[in-house]
């Protein structure tokens, strides 16, 4: 039976800052060195914009947890630009979390599962296209889609158990990782310091490009940051959990991700790791052998389980909230009895289908991570806008280092999506259209 009915308050700490964990580390982190690579050809650049990328994360979890503990309700930045900017860049940015935030991210996190879990599943392999251009990727990824989709149907409890079962799983397996390829990894230290031989051969204007390009990539890897955003209106105590959460899982990450490209550029060079999608087995080959590719493998496959099934959970809450504010989309906030919004799901479910059966995993990526930068500048503008607006308003956590925190954010990610935009035009103008379209179908339901 699904009817409308509030969600109910039932995280504590331990699993928001899992839910901003898994969100976070997905499919991106064992898939976008080599994307990077191929880009810059310079492992210290690849270094740099990591940190560049986990210094921006950190502030827009800032920003982000004032406007949550200000307004603790189920969504987002859905709620923080409906009530700064009104109900039409609501509208879009749900449109858009539908879309690039939430449905193109669990559609890569699949396909990159199903490629990883090949390395078991020989069948899994076959490049061959079944029927219409769809291969056995394709299908496998749909069907780990609605399997998830089952799982967190049935309760949200027993969704929330299994994401923070797998999430510590994952984050135990990276520590292990990291450990092994310290301890007895048969490595070469020079790659991390090493460029390609091409490297000289990029002009000013192409490097920029590659930075802004590359960038857009590792933002996609950090862009679970507000993940405990969207379940505010579930947590027990929001105006003191969520920053605690955003926060800690955000860090937590930063240093999990350094050193899984430490291991990646230990076990490989630059020109080996360029262009491949599976970068994670391509270095603990070389690092640990065939049985290290197999344990290796094992622990990237639960990641980015963890990651698309923390998305599945998270994304229908802002499907949840427009719901609730507009009447033709009434049906997107029924829930289960188990509190399960059930439309919500079944609407991402469909939605992720469709992307995993239309694109690439590094087209869907720099699709997702230029319309999600866009959208969570907005956000993050916020607050800025509410502090001279509603000078007096309760605000329980107040943004560190305002306004640097915002303006620095705002100021780097205008930066990084104008070369992503001279890099990757297609995908990026894909993005904007995805706006657009978003705008049409909010003006077409007023009238």
């Amino acid at each position: 039976m699904v009817t409308a009915r509030p969600l109910e308050r039932h995280l504590r700490l331990r699993s928001a800052t899992a839910l901003v964990i898994a969100n976070m580390i997905g499919a991106g982190i064992f898939t976008t060195t080599g994307f990077q690579a191929a880009d810059l050809r310079h492992p210290l650049l690849i270094f740099a914009l990591w940190i560049v990328g986990g210094i921006l994360a950190l502030l827009g979890a800032l920003c982000y947890a004032e406007l949550g503990a200000m307004m603790p309700e189920a969504g987002g930045e859905y709620v923080y630009l409906r009530e700064t900017y009104g109900p039409a860049f609501g509208f879009m940015s749900a449109f858009v979390s539908l879309t690039a935030g939430f449905s193109a991210a669990i559609a890569s996190a699949t396909e990159s599962f199903v490629v990883y879990l090949g390395n078991f599943v020989p069948f899994l392999s076959e490049t061959r296209p079944l029927v219409g251009g769809i291969g056995v990727v394709d299908v496998t990824a749909v069907s780990v889609t609605w399997a998830l989709v089952s799982i967190h149907l049935r309760s949200v409890r027993s969704g929330t158990g299994f994401n923070d079962a797998i999430t510590a799983f994952k984050v135990v397996g990276i520590v292990a990782i990291l450990l092994a390829a310290a301890a007895f990894g048969r490595g070469d230290a020079s790659n991390l310091v090493t460029a390609s031989p091409s490297f000289q051969e990029l002009g000013r204007t192409e490097t920029l490009a590659a930075l802004g390009t590359s960038l857009i990539f590792v933002m996609f890897c950090f862009a679970g940051w507000n993940a405990a955003a969207y379940v505010a209106s579930e947590m027990e105590d929001p105006q003191r959990d969520l920053p605690r959460a955003l926060l800690l899982g955000t860090g937590t990450v930063l240093v999990l991700y350094l050193g899984l490209n430490a291991v990646y550029l230990y076990g490989a060079s630059v020109d080996q790791l360029a262009g491949e999608v599976d970068v994670g087995v391509v270095a603990s080959r070389t690092l640990f052998g065939d049985w290290g590719v197999s344990l290796v493998t094992v622990v990237l496959c639960a990641s980015i389980l963890a990651s698309a099934s923390a998305m599945t959970f998270a994304g229908p809450r802002v499907y949840y909230a427009l719901g609730k504010d507009f009447t033709p989309f009434a049906a997107l906030s029924r829930t289960r009895p188990g509190g399960a919004p059930a439309a919500a799901l079944v609407t991402q479910g469909v939605v992720t289908s469709i992307f995993i059966l239309s694109g690439r995993v590094d087209q869907i990526q720099q699709y997702a991570g230029f319309t999600l930068s866009l959208f969570a500048s907005l956000a993050v503008s916020c607050v800025i806008v509410l502090r001279l607006r509603r000078p007096d308003a309760e605000r329980p956590f107040r943004a560190w280092g305002y306004p640097l925190s915002p303006v620095l954010f705002l100021a780097v990610s205008a930066w990084m999506m104008f070369w992503a935009f001279q890099g990757r035009p297609v995908e990026s103008a894909l993005g904007l259209l995805t706006i657009v379209v978003g705008g049409v179908i909010f003006a077409l339901q007023r009238r």
